[in-house]
């Protein structure tokens, strides 16, 4: 008898991943995983006790697959670091629409919604670059932020086509206009 072909919890994930893609979350269910892995729901719920721990878990794998996506954007050069935080957010919005809208345009009412890691990295950023506050340069990425997913939301949902270019003088005069207004002459 041939041995039994064991699923795995980072099979299970990456399937839910691709199917998330694919297909938007609305997609993401037990039997549609188990039949892009060829398999029954049991390895789907031996390796997941519901399905509420596969959809943390396929979130987190997509999140990561931002950050990934964000860094590559910075290591390209063609932004300032800061910049490119925002330019790849809207990038991964239009590329990645469907795991854009899992991420980022779901309710998180009932999610900690605490400053990220990468929130207050931007922060510190900003701060070291313009001589603010670090509660001022929050405030200021909150504001490019909200300005960052307008765009990115309307680049997702297809609302909106422009060009790169563009984009990158409109965010260009954002981060200006924003800094005009919490940063004092010769301050920075």
């Amino acid at each position: 008898m041939p041995p039994k072909v064991k699923t795995t919890r980072e099979d299970i994930v990456s399937a839910a991943l691709s199917l998330v893609r694919a297909r938007g979350a609305g997609a993401l269910n037990a039997r549609a995983v188990a039949a892009a892995l060829g398999c029954s729901t049991q390895p789907v719920f031996s390796n997941f006790a519901t399905m509420e721990e596969l959809e943390a878990a396929t979130g987190a794998a997509a999140y990561a697959h931002y950050l990934d996506f964000a860094k590559k954007e910075a290591e390209s050069e063609k932004y300032p670091p800061y910049k490119a935080l925002g330019m790849a957010y809207m990038r991964f919005a239009k590329e990645e629409r469907e795991l854009f809208r899992f991420l980022f345009m779901r309710d998180r009412s009932a999610e900690d919604t605490s400053p990220t890691p990468e929130f207050e990295g931007a922060a510190e950023m900003i701060a070291a670059a313009n001589g603010v506050s670090l509660e001022t340069a929050r405030l200021m990425h909150l504001e490019m932020w909200a300005w960052v997913h307008g765009v990115g939301t309307m680049l997702a949902t297809s609302f909106l086509s422009l060009d790169w270019s563009l984009i990158g003088e409109m965010l260009s005069d954002v981060y200006w206009g924003i800094r005009a207004r919490h940063v004092k002459e010769g301050q920075a």
